[in-house]
């Protein structure tokens, strides 16, 4: 299967900001807003800073913004301030349709893993790339370095160095994302892996039992057969609880028998490193080495 990319961005180019999952501390969406001002035009409403409980204002309101976003013709790629709770919630609310026949980026992680999902069963390329509060809050230079080289040179090669659990050659498009968002999908009916996807995995705050269950949960639903390889990032902060079970541990049974390349420690997640990349772009893994692009 070939993703589509949608066009590249380029400095001065009309960038959408939305807020579709939950709301953030306002300082560091300040930082990193003003950092992506100092290269891009900014189109955001003054909703996206609303709070309803733990979202980022009601539905109406979180779909209405990402509409506009995705059917406005002079954004180049919507990027979101900030994950957590909220984007399943609107998801049959947006214009997959006409985003399709004008794709633009969409660019971020974590929840937003269900709006790249959607993408990827139309064929469309994203980009899993830290937030806007990200970026205000504890972005290094080469993580800024890498969200504009994935959004101005979506088709450049990349090179991650990581390691083997099962070790093996593969090649095939890059999709996933976070890994509770991915098996929610799977529940709801709206998880489309292409045939032999290179998966990419990561998480936060959950533990090894539930990584477990995740993991399980698309092995039975014949999900994890359809993949050429399973590359998984950063768990952050899913230790393991009394029984002593870890995630590694986790990982290394959970797909032992499942007959493809299995590397871990990859650079994206919720952890101190979120190098950003393309889903959907094609990738190539050769025992602890993936090449993207």
């Amino acid at each position: 299967m070939r993703f589509v990319f949608p066009p590249a961005a380029r400095a001065g180019d009309l960038v959408g900001v939305v807020a579709p999952s939950s709301p953030f501390g306002r300082e560091e969406f300040w930082r990193g807003l003003a950092w992506l001002r100092g290269r891009y035009r900014i189109a955001a409403s003054s909703g996206v800073l609303a709070r309803a409980a733990y979202l980022a204002g009601d539905d109406d309101r979180r779909a209405r913004e990402l509409v506009a976003a995705m059917t406005n013709p002079e954004v180049r790629a919507i990027v979101v301030a900030r994950g957590g709770y909220g984007a399943t919630r609107i998801i049959d609310r947006l214009p997959w349709d006409a985003f399709a026949a004008a794709p633009k980026w969409i660019v971020g992680f974590s929840d937003v893993t269900a709006l790249h999902l959607e993408a990827c069963a139309r064929g469309i390329a994203s980009i899993h790339s830290p937030h806007v509060t990200g970026l205000g809050r504890d972005a290094t230079p080469w993580s800024r370095a890498c969200f504009l080289a994935s959004l101005e040179r979506p088709r450049a090669r990349r090179v991650w160095e990581v390691e083997v659990v099962r070790g093996g050659e593969a090649r095939g498009p890059l999709v996933g994302g976070n890994l509770a968002l991915v098996e929610a999908m799977a529940s709801a009916g709206r998880l489309a892996i292409p045939a032999g996807a290179i998966l990419a995995f990561e998480d936060v705050t959950e533990r090894p039992y539930r990584i477990d269950r995740m993991l399980t949960s698309l092995r039975l639903g014949g999900h994890l057969s359809r993949a050429s390889a399973i590359v998984f990032g950063d768990f952050t902060q899913c230790d393991p609880g009394a029984d002593g079970r870890t995630v590694a541990e986790v990982i290394a049974e959970r797909t032992r028998d499942l007959g493809v390349p299995v590397v871990t420690g990859a650079p994206f997640g919720h952890g101190a490193r979120n190098d950003a990349f393309v889903l959907g772009a094609e990738a190539e893994l050769r025992g602890g080495t993936l090449a993207i692009g």
